[in-house]
């Protein structure tokens, strides 16, 4: 709490005897460590060391364990000597340094700017320590090191044991009183082993929990039992708790759950209710921790104490002894230990040993030469594992363990052991003498032109080394950080600096991490989310998004809170219409029969969800409009009124576990009414509902509710359903969502002084934001939010160029994205910017995504406190002209809309949709603006669907005939653009034709067969025939009998994707006046070819701008087509067909205006108005009449189809994606003509 941290502020310094200090050199004697206390002239008015670099120290012994909060430092008094930057240490013995880190990873503290100024920091978290250590980092560069210093705090008391491993201690307690909510056991450790059981605690009853605390692998278990066999836990926490400094662990045990705290991690466990801990009792010595605990408390009581005068087993001391291993840090490239070799090398036996950890897999340990074989003997790490020379030995070597090596030379074999002899051990082959020489290189080696005989091909060693012996004789590195043996660089003597960097963990959403010496990597695959710490989402936030960026129907996973904790879902996205639908289906959508149980006089009915609670309540509530389908079939059985009074029935919806509503589908809520009874229309207006007449036919009460504070359904009750003669049945439909508020939400800047204001935005550690923007201006800031020093800030800088722009304290970063193209085009560009504590990206459109890694060690938390403003700045310069569109920040979507309408300058909504979204309209069909969105009109097309994408397809029997008849003729004078306004475009027509068009698509079985037949006035026709198989007959024939009034007329033919094959037609009369098209059977007064019809499928026929499909089949009322005979519409064109139906389905285009290729010129005798009869039996008569024209393809493309025998699966439809521009499968062929 903060109460201590403000009382506990006493000088700790200024009292001590001049005995208390210590330093690493000192230029002279008045410049001596006791002349550096806070204000003090004595000496030389404060420390200075002999020589000004980064590795002297100056360090404090104040006298006893003391928490210390603050730390002042000055310069020496009267001189240009003052620190600009320190690290500070702390220590319990005066060996093995911790250093002290602000938030987590700041290390450096800024010093003073001149020699008289005191400049104090306050620790973030009170430290408790003897021993303080100041290295200076940066002093004034126009003179040395000089400091002066005073820390602030307290006295701290605490109650020590030491445990040697073959002792523990002892307690029976009485069970927690019942009042009591929570029992809680705390203590502070610090293990000497890597494994051991710190406690063990168990209840006396059968219900009771047992705890058990494990330290292993430098991590801290707790395993969690209780009297179910399954609700066994085991959870880890912490890290490094084996670096021999105090760690803190508490336990709280609620009744339902357990909050487990290792230093500043702490975790939540769920366990069972009235479960308590009971007595508690510690290990006996099989489990050997070997370390010491401090202030053991329970429940208030504090243990050691209690043990002083308790139960003790085997050596307990109640202080805490702990030897001194002096470890040393390497800390990056430029690190190494150079030591002196032995001079009188023993010829049977030579070692060197140590001990290491680090996170690196790769690294130089040792290196040495063999000056009489004319060698070097390389020490080094490689993918984790140990190597010398051509031996490997060991796994997993970088898992921030210590791990032991010895090197040894025993009569000619050279043997290397890890963790001895328990990793592993080699020898190498075959054996020589070794003799090493006269020097040792630990880590690395000396920079370059160094005069020393070293080499290193592999990387340095960066991580922790200790107990380093030569011949069996442990190294003194005091005498080494005293420059007294051996040399070094860049090396932290007599201190472990690793730094776990996955605990806690950066990770988001269950990625994980891993780590190397400086940095940290997140697994993100299989998380559905991207990025360094796996924050953003790599799925859309609703079936909205995933349509407009062109996708069909289908199975789609949606992250409704973007880079939120909501995990995405997969959900149906039904994008056959206008609307874009979210379906989330439950466990019992079909129309189910009420069964009358014995014994109860109700049915009771409860649906699960295929979507989670917290995305259920996300997708209702961004969506504009959602319903569920309510429906009762009934027969004497009453629905919501009785004579009796009460209600039979009713159903609960809404969030959580819902409310009960008392309406049926159709009806307001709360009104007892079905959707009869609101519009007056029921079987018995005496009551609200069709089966509350009671009747014994059936009737049904059915509507949809809307009303999204009811919604989702998720049971419903059904009482009236026992009495004899009473039978009933009932359907929930799946819940349908369609408008996502949030893809659509825009604001138009129009003035670049205007702006909109929003809160602080909070992204301490991770922040993304998107939006869409679209303007005609070349630059403007789109977001900007500032601290007191940090930023955060996202601008068009160019008419090219997107920045994004931040400081977290480290000074600005800033990520740039260049665009092949303008960006000030008045379209809709999309930007999506991210910044973690590891990296900043920032993509722009599809672009390839910039990226600015974060310092390793730098700040890491944005610390914002100003309006967050969206079009432009609190200073109102450099604005934002144009849109933005769809902006969320970390998953969060804000209400532009709402907010600009009560802004000046600003308007709700921004239109203008159709110049960045057009292009999705496929097969001519033209975009159209809405005020939020905009939708595709199939009017001019053979398609409909959302974009235009589906073909209006039909299956054809022997009988069927679809005739489209075209208005009487007023003129002969009109031309193509003539046609009824009164009609839809799909129906429209041309009476006289200059050039036509002709495609549609085709499968059947029957030949030869008439495919469509065009007729006119003037009884001329065209005709589309499928030929008869002959020997000498090619099976798909065009036949144009008319009579031309100019001169000549070029036809094209394309079957499927092969080349067009063009042919001329010469005449001299127009073919006017056409009076009808038909498709199947034809009338036999028509045409001789009436015996023909057609049998199969016809799908996206288009005659001009002429759709007789889509007229029939979609626009039958009114409309100029009449049918004859049965005609379905079907899916059996291209884009959805069967790909194992026995047909094929056949892609024909006819046209007119190409270049001349092939020229048959007809028949004189056709000139002047000669219909003639075609017979298709001979070749003579088809040459006569046109060229004939059939080409198969030799290869197609093929698509992956699961193998399904056609009897098992004969609807199978093609994947909802695959296009008309998608390959055809292996069993179709596409033909154009």
């Amino acid at each position: 709490s903060d109460a201590p941290i403000r009382v506990c502020h006493s000088p700790l310094v200024s009292n001590l005897l001049p005995l208390s200090f210590r330093s690493s050199s000192q230029l002279s004697g008045s410049h001596g460590p006791g002349f550096a206390k806070l204000n003090r002239r004595e000496g030389a008015g404060g420390w200075s060391p002999l020589s000004s670099d980064r590795y002297q120290w100056l360090e404090v012994d104040l006298g006893g364990r003391t928490q210390i909060t603050a730390v002042s430092t000055q310069g020496r008094y009267g001189s240009s000597d003052w620190l600009t930057a320190y690290l500070l240490m702390f220590s319990d013995t005066g060996h093995n340094w911790k250093q002290h880190r602000q938030e987590d990873s700041i290390g450096a503290f800024p010093g003073n700017s001149n020699a008289d100024s005191v400049v104090q920091h306050k620790l973030q978290h009170p430290v408790i320590t003897r021993y303080v250590r100041l290295i200076p980092l940066d002093w004034n560069p126009n003179g040395r090191i000089g400091l002066r210093l005073e820390t602030y705090g307290c006295p701290y008391n605490s109650d020590v044991v030491s445990l040697d491993g073959q002792s523990s201690l002892l307690y029976r307690l009485s069970p927690r009183p019942k009042q009591m909510t929570k029992e809680s056991i705390s203590l502070i450790f610090k293990t000497l082993k890597n494994s051991g059981t710190l406690l063990h605690a168990e209840g006396q009853s059968a219900h009771s929990l047992t705890l058990e605390f494990i330290v292993r692998h430098h991590h801290l278990f707790l395993l969690c039992r209780s009297s179910s066999p399954d609700s066994h836990h085991l959870v880890s926490l912490g890290s490094l708790l084996d670096d021999q400094h105090w760690h803190h662990v508490a336990v709280e045990h609620h009744s339902t759950h357990l909050n487990l705290t290792v230093d500043k991690s702490t975790l939540w466990m769920s366990v069972g209710a009235e479960q308590g801990l009971g007595s508690r009792r510690s290990i006996g010595p099989n489990r050997n921790f070997h370390g010491c605990l401090e202030n053991l408390v329970y429940n208030g009581v504090n243990l050691v104490d209690l043990a002083k005068q308790k139960d003790q087993r085997g050596n307990v001391t109640f202080s805490c002894a702990e030897p001194v291993f002096v470890a040393m840090t390497f800390t990056g490239p430029q690190s190494f230990l150079w030591l002196p070799g032995v001079t009188e090398l023993s010829s049977t036996a030579t070692s060197v040993g140590l001990q290491f950890r680090t996170w690196n897999k790769a690294g130089l340990l040792l290196t040495f030469n063999l000056p009489k074989q004319g060698a070097v003997v390389w020490l080094y790490l490689s993918r984790a594992r140990l190597h010398l020379q051509i031996l490997k030995s060991g796994s997993a070597l970088n898992d921030g363990q210590w791990h032991s090596v010895e090197l040894i030379s025993r009569q000619g074999h050279l043997t290397v052991s890890v963790d001895e002899g328990e990793g592993a051990t080699a020898h190498a082959s075959p054996p020589f003498l070794v003799t090493t020489g006269s020097q040792l290189f630990f880590g690395g080696c000396p920079a370059e032109g160094s005069s020393q005989d070293c080499m290193n091909p592999f990387k340095a060693f960066q991580g922790c080394m200790r107990l380093l012996t030569v011949d069996n004789q442990p190294v003194d590195l005091i005498m080494v950080q005293q420059r007294l043996m051996g040399n070094y660089s860049n090396l932290q003597i007599d201190m472990c600096g690793i730094i776990d960097r996955c605990s806690p963990s950066h990770c988001e959403h269950g990625g994980s991490c891993s780590q190397s010496w400086s940095t940290f990597h997140c697994n993100c695959s299989s998380t559905g989310y991207s990025g360094a710490t796996c924050h953003s989402s790599i799925f859309e936030q609703s079936c909205e998004a995933y349509k407009h960026k062109g996708n069909m129907s289908g199975y789609y996973y949606i992250d409704v809170d973007g880079s939120g904790h909501i995990r995405p879902q997969l959900i149906y996205c039904d994008m056959t219409e206008d609307k874009t639908w979210m379906v989330i289906q439950h466990n019992n959508t079909d129309l189910t029969t009420v069964r009358p149980s014995p014994g109860k006089n109700q049915h009771m009915a409860h649906f699960e969800y295929t979507a989670e609670e917290k995305q259920l309540a996300a997708v209702i509530g961004q969506s504009e409009h959602c319903e569920q389908e309510l429906t009762y079939h009934c027969r004497k059985s009453r629905l919501l009124n009785t004579p009796d009074g009460p209600l039979p029935s009713w159903w609960v919806g809404g969030p959580g576990a819902g409310q009960v509503q008392t309406y049926w589908g159709g009806a307001p809520p709360g009104s007892q009414q079905c959707s009869c009874g609101l519009q007056e229309n029921c079987v018995d207006p005496k009551h609200y509902c069709n089966c509350d007449a009671d009747r014994t036919e059936w009737a049904n009460d059915s509507g949809l509710l809307t009303h999204k504070e009811t919604l989702p359904v998720r049971s419903l009750v059904l009482g009236d359903v026992q009495r004899p003669g009473s039978e009933s049945a009932y359907r929930v439909g799946p819940l349908r969502c369609h408008g996502d508020e949030n893809v659509w939400n825009a604001a138009f800047f129009d003035k670049e002084t205007s702006y909109l204001h929003f809160p602080t935005f909070h992204g301490e550690l991770s922040a993304d934001i998107s939006f869409l923007f679209k303007t005609t201006s070349s630059s403007g800031i789109f977001l900007e939010n500032l601290g007191i020093k940090d930023f955060i800030r996202i601008e068009l800088s160019s008419s090219t160029e997107v920045l994004f722009s931040f400081d977290v304290g480290n000074g600005p970063l800033e990520v740039r994205v260049k665009a092949g193209s303008p960006l000030n085009d008045n379209r809709w560009h999309r930007i999506r910017a991210e910044r973690n504590v590891k990296e900043a990206s920032l993509r722009l459109d599809e672009l390839p995504t910039a990226t600015q890694e974060a310092p390793a060690d730098g700040h890491i938390h944005l610390q914002l406190n100003s309006q967050l403003f969206i079009g432009g700045t609190a200073s109102r310069q450099k604005g934002f002209r144009g849109c933005i569109r769809s902006l969320q920040l970390n998953g969060v979507t804000l209400d532009l809309e709402e907010r600009a309408k009560i802004t000046p300058g600003v308007q709700a909504g921004c239109p203008g949709h159709c110049s960045s979204y057009g292009s999705l309209c496929q097969n001519q069909g033209r975009c159209v603006e809405r005020p939020n969105s905009f939708s595709c009109d199939c009017g001019p097309s053979a398609y409909t669907g959302a974009f235009c994408e589906r073909e209006v397809s039909a299956s054809f029997k022997s009988g069927t005939a679809v005739s489209y008849t075209i208005k009487e003729p007023v003129s002969n004078e009109l031309n193509r653009s003539s046609s009824s306004s009164a009609l839809p475009s799909s129906i429209s027509s041309d009476m006289t034709l200059r050039a036509e068009n002709v495609s549609l698509s085709f499968r059947t079985s029957q030949s030869p067969a008439l495919l469509l037949y065009v007729g006119s006035y003037h009884r001329e026709y065209l005709a589309l025939l499928l030929n008869k198989h002959g020997e000498h007959l090619d099976p798909l024939t065009f036949v144009w009998f008319k009579v031309f009034t100019y001169l000549e007329i070029i036809i094209f033919f394309q079957i499927d994707k092969n080349n067009k094959e063009d042919f001329n037609l010469t005449s001299d009369v127009e073919f006017n006046a056409i009076r009808s098209l038909v498709l199947g059977r034809l009338d036999p007064e028509l045409s001789q070819l009436a015996s023909l019809g057609f049998t199969g499928c016809l799908s996206a026929v288009l005659f001009n701008s002429i759709s007789p499909l889509k007229a029939a089949l979609l626009h039958p009322v009114p409309s100029p087509v009449i049918v004859t005979g049965p005609l379905v519409q079907s899916i059996c064109g291209s884009n959805s067909a069967n790909p194992y139906a026995a047909e094929t389905t056949h892609h024909l285009s006819v046209g007119r205006g190409q270049p001349l290729v092939n020229a048959i010129r007809s028949d004189s005798a056709l000139i002047g108005g000669v219909i003639a009869v075609v017979i298709f039996v001979t070749v003579s008569a088809l040459a006569i009449m046109a060229r004939v024209l059939y080409r198969r393809k030799g290869t197609c493309q093929s698509q992956e189809v699961k193998t399904v025998k056609p009897e098992d699966s004969p609807e199978l439809a093609f994947s909802s994606q695959t296009s008309s521009q998608n390959g055809p499968s292996e069993n179709q062929k596409e033909y154009f003509i």
